[in-house]
């Protein structure tokens, strides 16, 4: 997840386009797990029950199956932690980053008070539909019990439970690699994906619901039995898969990791209400109560989420930083073109400063003025000698030769040092032709600029133009 949607260098062409079936492959190895984990406990029940599924249990045999069952994933836990400390040292570079570029040394408030203010419908989309998910996720397991009790002969058995269980699992596991597979597709993507995996299981959960008698009895057995498969699939082909992904890329880098678990934790308080609501009521009222945060979960999803397919996180990063020093109005980047804005915040009218022409322009500067910070720090390390091992973070950037030549020739070297605003050598350099640079940009490498000073300044636009591309990219 942090390097699958961070906002460095991986914001490439590669990481829009397949940046979510990089999470939901990692994601759906939950799956894997779970039917790993139910295979080895049946034949951990078979070894240590003497070939005998059947009950009753004894002490000896109930106590190894759940040491050993939680043991093995706690080595898996322990290699993880691990890994992430000391295989992993720069994954926390960009929010590091961003912090000392805002000044902020321990908790942010003020970014907190800009994520109700410009991102309150997100919040509310990620964690609430994460809510609905969970108590849907847990109320699957309200089927299993049903149809086991009318179509097996010994319905008692754990063993038969686990391997009706076990069906379910691998059927889920069709329902995540078919989720990995159309999640970044233009015609399907997240938010429609999630949308229809909440009607579904909406749909799954209403219908027996209010014939719950004849779905319970052997003739309408079957269709129950379906029901609950296809609820499985269309959890895990849906809000399972979605709102884990969708809650870390609708924020920027410095609150993603903040707005992340809190929708994780309001998703795990959905758990914790079925788990606790379902002792108090008989099964057929689970059914009446369960539908409903299906429609609810799709509600939210139509009305306060965004669709990021295809959208490069870089600029989630340049939104934010004009937020963040009270210019959000002057954002006219794609983070704010309609097809990347909620139902909510188009009526609001967040997308209305939306505008490619003044974004080329912007971009550029952008550029620009990050390419001067990095610069100046670089001269000033430099200068008082610092090892080059502690230059290696300025090396780790998006710019290229070409693009470092463009900047060098069109900026004020004496802003390296004094750290004013950014300009360029001459009045006819300090602005780029929008149609010019269009008409260029479409190329995939910055021209090199020419050696000869009567063509300098013709290579000096072909390099802006190939910047308009690498920014665009």
């Amino acid at each position: 997840m942090e390097n699958a949607v961070s906002a460095g260098k991986l914001s490439t062409r590669e990481d829009r386009m397949h940046r979510g079936r990089k999470v939901t492959l990692a994601f759906l190895m939950q799956g894997w797990g779970q039917l790993v984990n139910q295979a080895f406990l049946i034949l951990l029940l078979l070894v240590l029950h003497h070939g005998d599924g059947d009950p009753p249990y004894g002490t000896t045999t109930t106590q190894w199956i759940w040491r050993v069952s939680f043991a093995v994933p706690a080595v898996g836990t322990l290699w993880l932690v691990y890994y992430r400390a000391y295989k992993m040292p720069h994954a926390g570079r960009q929010l590091a980053a961003a912090k000392r570029k805002s000044n902020v040394t321990g908790y942010d408030i003020e970014s907190l008070r800009l994520t109700c203010t410009f991102f309150g419908g997100r919040l509310l989309a990620t964690a609430g539909t994460w809510f609905c998910n969970d108590v849907f996720f847990y109320g699957n397991k309200l089927f299993q019990a049903q149809f086991i009790a009318v179509i097996s002969s010994n319905p008692s058995s754990v063993l038969t439970g686990w391997i009706w269980n076990l069906y379910n699992v691998i059927i889920s596991l069709a329902g995540y690699h078919l989720a990995s597979l159309l999640i970044d597709h233009k015609l399907y993507g997240r938010k429609m994906m999630q949308q229809v995996g909440f009607l579904m299981c909406f749909i799954m959960f209403i219908v027996p619901a209010f014939n719950y008698e004849y779905y319970t009895s052997p003739k309408g057995i079957k269709a129950f039995q379906a029901m609950y498969f296809l609820s499985s699939f269309f959890n895990q082909f849906g809000p399972n898969s979605v709102t884990f992904l969708v809650a870390g890329e609708v924020f920027p880098t410095p609150i993603r990791a903040s707005a992340h678990g809190f929708s994780a934790c309001i998703g795990k308080s959905g758990a914790l209400l079925a788990s606790v609501l379902y002792n108090y009521i008989d099964t057929q009222t689970k059914f009446y109560v369960v539908p409903w945060f299906g429609l609810a979960g799709m509600i939210l999803t139509w009305l306060f989420l965004p669709d990021t397919t295809g959208l490069d996180l870089k600029e989630q990063e340049r939104r934010w930083h004009y937020i963040r020093t009270g210019r959000g109005h002057e954002y006219h980047g794609i983070a704010i073109h309609p097809k990347h804005l909620s139902l909510w915040e188009r009526l609001m009218g967040v997308g209305k400063n939306y505008d490619p022409e003044k974004d080329l322009k912007q971009k550029i500067e952008d550029m620009r003025e990050e390419w001067t910070s990095k610069e100046r720090l670089r001269r000033e390390k430099e200068v008082g000698g610092q090892a080059a091992g502690d230059l290696e973070c300025l090396d780790d950037d998006e710019f290229n030769e070409n693009v470092h030549r463009y900047f060098r020739e069109t900026t004020s070297e004496h802003l390296y040092v004094s750290g004013a605003n950014p300009a360029v050598n001459n009045s006819d350099e300090s602005e780029e032709d929008p149609e010019k640079v269009k008409r260029v940009s479409s190329s995939d490498e910055i021209a090199p600029v020419p050696a000869t000073p009567g063509a300098q300044q013709s290579g000096k636009k072909e390099s802006a133009a190939g910047l308009s591309e690498k920014s665009s990219s």
